[in-house]
This record gives C-alpha cells, structure tokens and sequence, in this order.
C-alpha cells in the first residue's frame, strides 16, 4: 500500500504573481497575428521557472480552459455563469492552476501551490 502524506507549501507571493502575469502575457499573445516569436519567449521563461530559478523545485502552471468542471474539484475555484449547474465546462480562466514541484531522494513531487480562478458554464446551453 503507498503511503499518503499530506503536504502543504507556502509559495512567496511575488512567485505567484510572476507566473499569473506570464499566463496573462500568454493569453493575449493568442489574439495576435504573428504570436510564434512571443510565444518563444514565453517558453524560455517557462523553462526557467522550471529548471534555472530554484535548486530542486519548480513552479508551472496549467490553462484549464475547456475541461470539465464539478464541485468536487479541488484545483479550480469557480464562478457558475448562468443558472444550470450540471454537465459544467470551463469557459474562462482568471488565474490558471500553479503546480509546485521538488524532489525527495529521487523523486519528484508536485502540489498545488495556487488553484485556478475560472468561469463555468454548463454545456447544455450551448446546445
């Protein structure tokens, strides 16, 4: 049997911020005709943030846009657009998911340092 082990992290703030702007300099680069240079960029800090800013730890982050949403979902925090509130899908991310990832003896381990900020809405309304 694996052994559960709770853990919880404190991310400075400054950190978090970073990243939440990188993911907004990314959104609206998406709106853009001509967006493979930025993106590039966008990749290379990402890569940093990864591997070159910390001895053993990493911050990434991931857009929930699009995925199923259901109140038992621990990594998002949601705001229900509409009155339906079954078969919910994200519509709108705010701030994306910020994983925090170290290693322990010769594993990696990755925890939510910042849940998701969405929008949901229910699939059937656009049917």
């Amino acid at each position: 049997m694996q052994e559960i082990k709770k853990v919880t992290v404190k991310v400075p703030q400054a950190y978090l911020d970073l990243v939440n702007q990188i993911f907004e300099i990314e959104k609206k680069a998406t709106n853009i005709k001509e967006d493979n240079s930025i993106q590039r960029n966008i990749n290379k800090i990402n890569g940093l943030l990864e591997d070159g800013f910390f001895k053993d730890v990493g911050l990434t982050y991931h857009n929930p846009i699009g995925e199923d949403y259901a109140d038992t979902r621990t990594d998002c925090e949601a705001t229900i657009a509409g009155t339906e509130v079954e078969n919910l899908e994200i519509i709108e991310v705010i701030k994306p998911i910020i994983f925090y990832s170290y290693k322990e003896n010769e594993n990696t381990f990755k925890i939510i340092a910042q849940p998701a900020v969405v929008i949901v809405q229910s699939k059937n309304i656009n049917q």
